[in-house]
């Protein structure tokens, strides 16, 4: 999943490269990475993890709970405005295998969900805008945003200050995916000024996050340690001996990654 750079270079019989990350960033950002198919590793059973805790966090900003919870250290009794989930816009950033599961299980307990992405397509029972003349009126409108993309280079550093602040005050924001999405300045420097309301980060430009860092500290941030949707080795080796299988046996290889896109 994550080699070092130039440890695959150098094998003349290797003829496929299967990641055991949804990711591929990583691996495709080494300049001695062979010439070979590479695989993205989509499991159901990451994806199922992923939505878990997209649920988790959704329900999480909009019953306020991290608000309670500063409460609860500060030994205040106070009950905050308590929303219907028919009244939050969720919006979802990535629309792959793991940004559907999500979306069906947000869909499911009664919230607005519209997905985007950059290329267009069609989700049956899921709202989809695309490309990034729809993205700023889509944030204006969002309660709650999640981060599912690739990184790639049209997505590198998207969430930034011209990002947070498209964004409806006060809304949630949710990051699932790469840090390198993410400009972390300009988002202390929005929920500073209230235009994000609480953030939830689960992965960071730098990992392990260093213990210096002002996100361990800040009131308005909660902390993951890239623990969003682990491998689950039991499902991910079925999966790796398919692609193995059809290698042998000269047929299609799955979830080839196009290194033209990124993904």
């Amino acid at each position: 999943a994550n080699p070092l750079p130039g440890s695959l270079q150098g094998l003349p019989n290797l003829r496929l490269i299967q990641s055991l990350w949804a990711g591929v960033d990583r691996l495709l950002n080494d300049p001695t990475l062979p010439d070979v198919p590479v695989a993205r590793m989509v499991d159901p059973a990451m994806s199922a993890a992923m939505a878990e805790t997209a649920l988790w966090a959704t329900l999480s900003l909009h019953r306020r709970f991290y608000a309670y919870a500063q409460q609860q250290h500060a030994r205040e009794w106070q009950q905050l405005p308590q929303r219907r989930a028919d009244e939050l816009q969720v919006t979802l950033l990535g629309t792959g295998q793991m940004g559907r599961a999500c979306a069906m299980r947000l869909l499911a307990l009664g919230y607005r969900v519209t997905g985007w992405n950059l290329r267009g397509g069609t989700l049956e029972g899921l709202p989809l805008e695309h490309g990034m003349d729809a993205l700023w009126p889509l944030l204006a409108r969002s309660d709650i945003v999640i981060n599912l993309l690739p990184l790639t280079a049209q997505t590198s550093e998207l969430l930034d200050q011209r990002f947070f602040n498209a964004l409806r005050p006060g809304a949630g924001l949710v990051n699932l995916a790469r840090g390198g999405h993410l400009v972390e300045a300009d988002l202390l420097r929005a929920l500073a000024s209230a235009q994000v309301s609480h953030a939830v980060l689960d992965v960071f430009r730098n990992e392990p996050l260093p213990s210096d860092h002002p996100f361990w500290s800040h009131p308005q941030v909660t902390v993951l340690p890239h623990v969003a949707a682990a491998t689950d080795m039991r499902s991910a080796a079925r999966i790796v001996v398919q692609n193995l299988r059809a290698l042998r046996d000269a047929q299609p290889l799955s979830d080839l990654v196009e290194r033209s896109r990124g993904y």
